[in-house]
């Protein structure tokens, strides 16, 4: 999932020769023909496979599981992308405002991941991720009124209306469609997870933080929360081919590659259009849990969808 940013945090990274190769994984990036909005679209790509990697993992592999497998090696490379050229020392050496704040928005990433992944294993890749996905914005509007960011525009009403019919149909959809409440609900709280967190990266983001820093210390600080739910879980599935493979995916190509990919993006496409590049998440989500998976939606579940 994409982290909402500024004009002012894309155009400053534009705006230093130097910082396209001052990051490992960004500086190996290819040059992509059609600009920083093919890294933004593929990032989308990248993340909306999620789901249905997840259900490739061992059968002994918890949803929570594999969420945090995802996040701690995730986590870690970026950390260690953030790590060169001082840009993680410049963050943590402002306080603990800061540190509080980070730390707040690293537990929030944490709940979006296991939610997430619990939301699909219970209620199918495609309804999860959509519902996910479609109520953030809903409560990233709702925390930004509640913060005094300014009246929620009418573009916002209309796409947050649209979630929720979108929501009470999948929900009627009834467990015949694959469609259960509980796993409605896990979606709806990684959902919230997801603006929580995402909203305090906006914030550092907006105030001049380095975006790869900033991300790099809330994934990371996820790992942290993460890594005691992980090893509570028998994790001896990480040590298997399947394990191993599913483990590498999400979390290096997904999670780490995928968030390099998006910061290299935003360096030259408008915030505007990235948002709705990012799109391409949900609809390549609900394309492989219909196709890959089989998952069966009916008629009025799908016009949710």
């Amino acid at each position: 999932m994409s982290l909402p940013s500024s004009s002012s945090s894309s155009s400053s990274s534009s705006s230093s020769p130097s910082s396209a190769g001052s990051a490992p994984l960004g500086g190996a990036l290819p040059a992509l023909g059609a600009g920083g909005g093919a890294y933004i679209l593929l990032a989308a790509s990248l993340w909306g496979t999620t789901g249905t990697a997840r259900t490739f993992a061992p059968a002994e592999a918890t949803p929570v599981s594999v969420g945090a497998a995802r996040i701690i090696l995730g986590g870690l490379l970026l950390v260690a992308v953030a790590i060169h050229g001082g840009r993680l020392r410049r963050l943590l050496s402002r306080g603990p405002a800061t540190w509080a704040g980070l730390g707040a928005g690293a537990v929030c990433a944490a709940i979006y991941q296991v939610a997430f992944f619990a939301a699909v294993a219970r209620t199918g890749v495609a309804t999860g991720t959509v519902v996910t996905i479609g109520s953030a914005p809903a409560f990233a509007g709702l925390l930004a009124k509640l913060l005094g960011s300014g009246p929620l525009s009418g573009r916002w009403l209309v796409s947050t209306t649209g979630a929720v019919i979108g929501c009470a149909a999948l929900v009627s959809g009834g467990s015949a469609a694959g469609v259960e409440p509980v796993g409605i609900g896990l979606a709806l709280l990684a959902g919230l997870g997801y603006a929580l967190y995402a909203t305090t990266a906006s914030h550092f983001i907006v105030r001049g933080e380095d975006d790869r820093a900033v991300v790099a210390c809330l994934f990371g600080g996820a790992a942290l929360v993460l890594s005691p739910v992980l090893l509570a879980g028998s994790p001896g599935w990480l040590l298997t081919g399947r394990g191993i493979g599913v483990t590498v995916y999400l979390g290096g190509l997904t999670t780490a590659i995928g968030y390099v990919l998006y910061a290299r993006g935003l360096r030259t496409t408008p915030v505007a259009a990235a948002t709705t590049l990012t799109l391409a998440e949900p609809a390549v989500a609900a394309l492989l849990g219909l196709v890959v998976l089989g998952e069966h939606l009916g008629g009025v579940a799908m016009a949710g969808l």
